[in-house]
């Protein structure tokens, strides 16, 4: 009885120790992930639990506390305090019963981007009593490795047949950028793939219109793989026009730099459009022109597009941006950031904001996916991602908070700093009368009504804005379409992108026919 007496009242220590996943010493993020085991098992339906991770839409689905390491060596053990850094609340406030634990020691700092990737170490999941008495030790046992990125187990079979058809015609980027590496001082790529379409090489003095895409929050060069061996499957089947393609990946160690110049990112979209798309030109049978140059791109890939479509009006001739990041700052995600003494955490009413929903139920809060993303490291999250793009860099040399991470208190003047640069709407509501020539036409907007981050308030706004312009625009509203079904239309999970590839094809080639959207939904 003393012992448990005890256990009730002290901090839960739980002890790590690296077993075979390394052979030497290895340093970084420790996490400790624990769940309820009765729900956990319940969710399985009889298979065994693997994985244990924490959630910020279900953010009392599992518990996470994490501690820095640094030279942990074979054989040797590190304690982990549960109460001194921990998401909801320290292991101490759980209440009592069975949990399913599980350390992972994430080496390279990003699981806050990619959660639990390759090169990750990991223990066994574990039944523990909390509050414990003698909790066991964990041992990093296992090293994790995702699958080969043209595999794509998850897709469909006549998708997972072309990967390899689509791997010889995609040529993998690898661009070092003399912008980049100077601001960095260091050797900086631009990473992607390029796409040719079927039957590049029979027709040497053809050229053909170029889509410049990029993906959302989350996405890298290996997720683009899917995007690739998709949009070569449907111009090969011909439901999709030829077109070149050039898959950015706009992933590292902050986020996703967005492809805007930063003085945190440094000058993601002066290389791009400066740099990367002349070297691209100089090396491929592009049109070159502004009527061949097209921009699509989803969520953080759709405000992305916006920016550069804004931005470089005379570069391209067109953008189909889907669910864009937040680009009018009267609506972000929910939250007036014009409005006085504004906080991310809660309405004037005191209640939660939250940051997503499921067909209009929310599921989590801005101040959950806040304090989520300070336990697992201190970059890569979606929020902390925002202020590497958009906020002033500090006397630290990192960018200034937006929001205090205790109160959800916004700082007024980090708050100036990003409606005066990154402030879509306002940008382009301020410099219409330069931007008319070569902008009106050229935007495209849909988003579903239902979206899950709840970025369609912003697009109304922008769309507003336009209105009062009255630009030529292409802005719709996708009825019950949440964020990851917005292309899908009946058994075709891409229609969508199927359709805005002849739209972009009837700007670049304007003499030719193009099949309607019905037909190409079936094709």
């Amino acid at each position: 009885m003393a012992l448990l007496w005890q256990a009730e009242r002290k901090p839960p220590i739980f002890q790590v120790q690296l077993g075979g996943a390394a052979t030497r010493p290895v340093s970084g993020r420790l996490l400790l992930f624990a769940t309820l085991a009765g729900p956990a098992r319940a969710a399985a339906k009889g298979a065994v639990v693997t994985e244990v991770d924490a959630d910020a839409w279900h953010p009392d689905k599992a518990a996470v506390a994490a501690r820095e390491i640094a030279r942990l060596a074979p054989g040797q053990t590190v304690e982990i305090d549960t109460d001194a850094l921990a998401f909801p609340t320290g292991f101490s406030h759980l209440p009592p019963g069975e949990y399913l634990v599980q350390a992972v020691l994430d080496q390279d700092h990003n699981y806050n981007y990619s959660g639990r990737d390759t090169g990750d170490l990991m223990s066994r999941v574990v039944s523990v009593t909390l509050p414990a008495i003698t909790p066991p030790v964990l041992k990093l046992d296992a090293v994790r490795s995702n699958p080969e990125p043209w595999s794509l187990p998850w897709e469909r079979p006549e998708v997972r047949a072309d990967a390899a058809l689509a791997r010889h015609d995609a040529v993998k980027l690898d661009y070092t950028s003399p912008r980049l590496s100077a601001f960095w001082g260091r050797s900086t790529v631009m990473r992607g793939w390029v796409l040719l379409p079927p039957g590049y090489g029979h027709d040497p003095g053809r050229r053909y219109p170029t889509v410049y895409f990029t993906h959302g929050y989350g996405g890298d060069e290996n997720t683009l793989v899917d995007d690739v061996v998709n949009v070569h499957l449907a111009m090969k089947q011909g439901s999709m026009p030829p077109m070149i393609w050039v898959f950015l990946d706009q992933s590292g160690p902050t986020g996703t730099q967005e492809f805007a110049d930063s003085v945190n990112n440094g000058p993601w979209g002066s290389a791009l459009t400066g740099e990367l798309i002349p070297w691209l030109e100089a090396r491929y049978r592009m049109d070159g022109q502004a009527s061949g140059r097209f921009l699509t791109g989803h969520s953080s890939g759709g405000w992305a597009t916006l920016w550069l479509q804004t931005h470089y009006p005379k570069m391209f001739g067109g953008t189909w941006s889907t669910s864009p990041d937040p680009v009018d700052f009267h609506d972000f995600s929910g939250v007036d950031l014009y409005a006085p003494k504004v906080n991310l955490y809660r309405r004037a009413d005191g209640t939660p904001w939250p940051i997503d929903r499921v067909h209009f139920h929310a599921e989590g809060s801005f101040a959950d996916a806040a304090q989520l993303e300070r336990v697992l490291g201190p970059c890569g999250g979606q929020l902390s991602s925002y202020e590497w793009v958009f906020s002033p860099r500090g006397v630290d040399g990192a960018p200034m908070p937006l929001f205090d991470r205790a109160t959800g208190d916004i700082d007024p003047q980090v708050r100036d700093y990003w409606v005066e640069h990154y402030d879509i709407a306002r940008y382009v509501r301020q410099h219409w009368p330069a931007l008319k020539a070569d902008l009106d036409g050229k935007i495209h907007i849909a988003v579903g009504t239902d979206d899950t981050w709840y970025l369609d308030g912003a697009v109304h706004r922008f769309k507003d804005v336009l209105d009062t312009l009255h630009a030529r625009t292409d802005i719709r509203f996708l009825p019950n379409k949440a964020h990851m079904d917005l292309y899908a239309q009946g058994s075709d999970p891409n229609a969508l992108l199927k359709q805005m590839a002849w739209q972009m094809y009837a700007v670049a080639r304007p003499g030719e026919a193009t099949p309607n959207p019905s037909e190409v939904a079936v094709r």
